[in-house]
């Protein structure tokens, strides 16, 4: 095992701090795609919407107003938005407001 040296804190500037890069997101094929999902959650399901660009602060505005007209709780993961229990129709028809081409993935 190779130990990697890196400077921690430099008595002339302090701590040193990484750059935090932001992770680059697949950006797809501008299908946004809605999917019900219970693996991994002991039987509860989600509904998963996948294939949204946008950074994460454009992302929570939209989870909150999903969360808001679903009137459910949700978050947002690696850039895929999770809304507790079967809210396909009522995502899909305000994306569809929104002018989002979207799709029912899944089955």
């Amino acid at each position: 095992m190779a130990k990697e040296n890196r400077l921690v804190y430099s008595t002339d500037r302090g701590r040193i701090k990484e750059e935090a890069a932001e992770p680059k997101r697949h950006q797809g094929d501008g299908v946004v795609r809605i999917q019900r999902e219970t693996k991994g959650r002991k039987g509860k399901g989600v509904t998963c919407v996948r294939g949204l660009a946008g950074s994460d602060s454009e992302l929570k505005l939209l989870l909150a107003e999903l969360k808001k007209r679903c009137g459910c709780g949700g978050t947002l993961k690696d850039g895929v938005i999770e809304i507790q229990g079967d809210k396909r129709v009522e995502i899909q028809a305000l994306l569809e407001s929104k002018n989002y081409k979207v799709k029912l993935a899944g089955g």
